[in-house]
């Protein structure tokens, strides 16, 4: 097993460090950029039962030390994207994961069913931060019993494995990590972006058009890193760890905080080939210190 090589959820991947959703497109629009069979694995963006157009423009400013975005996860569709992108992503030797969200249980539900008619896919990652509109617009990432409710009922239907994405917007962590453990869940990924406003105090109006937005970038690391911690210690399945991640050795931390992989997305706006770039220079940091397998430092975090 080479010194990257790394298991997560029984798929085995050649490197810990994986593209994030919403910051590589579907994948295949990266291909003359990014030799896509080097990849960890990577995320495509996230689908719907139809497709959404998205939010009104402005939809991503630069911050201090990272950006934030609100695109309002403008998407193809389900449909159009198992007819379009994913033949090009079965031919990949690379894992790839689909991220599904829906505004209520069954759009999550009939998002997996489609996908589950066509190969290519080594597993599923659940966006929870959407609004429930059945429930007075409550988020399912801040409640543990509609969480609970969405992985319960897209484990009746899935045959891949699926990883619950969590949103770092709640008052504790833990709770909603065990719920979806309890619920069947087989892996999680944290975090997703902050809720954050960015202002002209010229005009007087948000940077954004749709108002707030998601900030991310370096300036979350911190407190991605103490969630991801905080999760990873919470719960038995394995962890995918991102926020702010730009070089091998945040990746490292992430790690070492109980990820037993990463995901990096902020930093491909700046440097598309960030992925390879962040796991050669992991792998560079486990050779100096004489570490023989990235999965002996996971966890390791002496608290």
């Amino acid at each position: 097993m080479s010194l990257l090589a790394t298991s997560f959820c029984g798929i085995t991947l050649r490197n810990p460090v994986m593209a994030a959703s919403g910051t590589f497109a579907y994948g295949v629009e990266f291909e003359k950029l990014v030799d896509l069979n080097s990849l960890g694995g990577l995320v495509v963006k996230g689908l719907s039962r139809e497709p959404i157009e998205g939010n009104e423009p402005p939809r991503v400013v630069e911050t201090a030390a990272g950006m934030m975005n609100s695109i309002g996860l403008q998407n193809i569709g389900v449909r159009a994207f198992v007819a379009e992108k994913l033949p090009a992503l079965a031919q990949l030797s690379t894992a790839v994961f689909a991220n599904i969200f829906g505004y209520q249980t069954e759009d999550y539900v009939e998002v997996v069913r489609v996908l589950e008619d066509h190969p290519g896919l080594a597993g599923y990652e659940l966006n929870v931060s959407c609004p429930n509109t059945r429930h007075g617009g409550i988020q399912f990432s801040s409640d543990p019993a509609l969480l609970a409710e969405v992985v319960s009922a897209v484990k009746r239907v899935a045959r891949r494995p699926v990883m619950v994405k969590l949103s770092p917007n709640v008052a504790a962590i833990e709770p909603l990590a065990c719920a979806a453990e309890s619920a069947g869940a087989d892996a999680l990924s944290l975090v997703n972006t902050f809720i954050a406003l960015a202002i002209d105090p010229h005009t007087r109006r948000s940077r954004i058009g749709a108002g707030f937005g998601g900030l991310s970038g370096p300036a979350i690391k911190p407190i991605a890193l103490r969630l991801v911690c905080q999760a990873a210690r919470a719960v038995k399945i394995p962890v995918t760890g991102l926020g702010g991640i730009a070089t091998g050795k945040d990746a490292a931390e992430f790690l070492i905080a109980g990820a037993t992989a990463v995901q990096v997305g902020t930093a491909t706006f700046w440097d598309p080939q960030s992925p390879l770039r962040i796991a050669h220079e992991l792998g560079d940091f486990l050779r100096r210190e004489k570490i023989p397998q990235v999965s002996e430092i996971v966890g390791t975090l002496n608290l």
